[in-house]
C-alpha cells in the first residue's frame, strides 16, 4: 500500500511510498544518565541532510526497552518535530508482544501527527503459528492509526516465517512494507523479492546484507551503521537503482565491512562508540544490561570508515 492513502489517518509522511535509506537513530545520553535532547534533533537532522529518506525512532537502535515511558514520549516529540520541519518521514517502533498491548502502543502513535509509519516486530518469545502470525498484524492493521512496517528478525523474536507467510501478511490493508533482518539471504528471501503484493515494499534491516538486497529489489533499508555513512548509504541505493554495478558492488563490499564492524559487539554500542568519538553526541553511554563497546571495535569500526571512498 502507498503510505500516503491509509485510510485510518491524516498523518502525514515526507514521502509518497517506502523506499530509500531510512536510519533508526540511537538514544544519546548525557553524563546524568537523562537523554540529550539537543544530540538527538541534531543526529535526525544530519540523517536527513545526507540524504536519508527518513528516521526512525524507538526501534532497537534507540535501547527503547531500557526506555522509560515519559523518555520515549521525548523521542519522539524531538524527531517529531524535526520531520516536521523537513518534510522527512517519521517511523516510530511500537507493539509488544501481546496483540491487546499492542493495539494500545499503537494508539498513543494518533499524539504526533508527523508520524508516517510504526515499526512492529513479529510477536517474540510466545511464538505463535503463522497463521497467529497473521491474525496478530490483520487485528494491528484494522486499529492501527498509521500504516504497519512489519519487524521480520527471528533470531531475536525465535518465530522463523517463510515467504509464503510474510506475503499472506504483506497483503494486509494496512500493511505498507516489511524490515527484513533474516540473518542472510536464503531460498526463502528470493522467493519473497520475486513475487511481492502489490504495493508493498521490503526493507534491508540486515546491514551487512543490503547491497544483495538491494541487487534482488528491496526498496531501500533501515540499518542502524547508515548513522555512520549516511551518503554512502544513500549513494548506494541510487546506484543499484541507476543500475551503476560496478560502483554499487565496490561501495556495498566497503560498506558491509563498515557494517561488520559496526556490530562486532551489541548494537548500539559501537555506533555510539564512534558517533562520541567524532563529536556528535556527549557520551558513548548506554544503559545496562547493555554496556559500552570497547577501545578496539571502536577503533576498528572508525577505520573501516575512514577508508570508504
Amino acid at each position: 500500500m502507498r503510505l500516503d492513502t491509509h485510510t485510518k489517518t491524516t498523518h502525514t509522511t515526507g514521502t509518497t511510498a517506502l523506499h530509500g535509506i531510512h536510519v533508526p537513530l540511537i538514544t544519546p545520553f548525557d553524563r546524568a544518565g537523562n537523554v540529550a535532547a539537543e544530540a538527538l534533533e541534531a543526529l535526525a537532522h544530519e540523517a536527513l541532510d545526507a540524504g536519508a529518506a527518513g528516521i526512525v525512532a524507538l526501534g532497537t537502535t534507540g535501547e527503547t526497552a531500557t526506555l522509560e515511558e515519559a523518555e520515549r514520549d521525548l523521542v519522539t516529540e524531538v524527531c517529531a518535530r524535526v520531520c516536521r520541519e523537513r518534510g522527512g518521514m517519521l517511523t516510530v517502533g511500537a507493539g509488544t508482544s501481546g496483540t491487546r498491548a499492542a493495539e494500545a502502543s499503537l494508539a498513543r502513535l494518533a499524539r504526533w501527527p508527523q508520524v508516517g509509519a510504526a515499526l512492529v516486530t513479529v510477536p517474540s518469545f510466545v511464538r505463535p503459528a503463522a497463521a497467529g502470525v497473521l491474525a496478530h498484524f490483520t487485528r494491528l492493521a484494522g486499529v492501527s492509526p498509521v500504516p504497519l512496517i512489519v519487524y521480520h528478525i527471528p533470531y531475536r523474536t525465535g518465530q522463523p516465517l517463510d515467504a509464503a507467510a510474510l506475503r499472506a501478511v504483506g497483503a494486509l490493508p494496512g500493511v505498507a512494507g516489511l524490515k527484513y533482518a533474516g540473518g542472510g539471504i536464503d531460498q526463502e528471501t528470493v522467493a519473497l523479492l520475486g513475487d511481492l503484493p502489490d504495493g508493498f515494499a521490503v526493507l534491508a534491516g540486515d546491514d551487512a546484507y543490503l547491497s544483495p538486497m538491494l541487487a534482488l529489489g528491496a526498496a531501500g533499508g533501515i540499518l542502524a551503521s547508515a548513522h555512520l555513512a549516511t551518503e554512502r548509504f544513500v549513494e548506494l541505493a541510487a546506484a543499484w537503482r541507476a543500475g551503476d554495478v560496478p560502483r554499487a558492488r565496490s561501495l556495498g563490499h566497503a560498506l558491509a565491512r563498515l557494517s561488520a564492524a559496526a556490530f562486532a559487539e551489541p548494537n548500539p554500542t559501537v555506533v555510539k562508540g564512534v558517533l562520541h568519538a567524532q563529536g556528535r553526541i556527549p557520551t558513548p553511554d548506554v544503559r545496562l544490561p547493555l554496556l559500552p563497546a570497547s577501545p578496539e571495535a571502536v577503533a576498528a569500526a572508525l577505520k573501516e570508515l575512514a577508508e570508504i571512498q
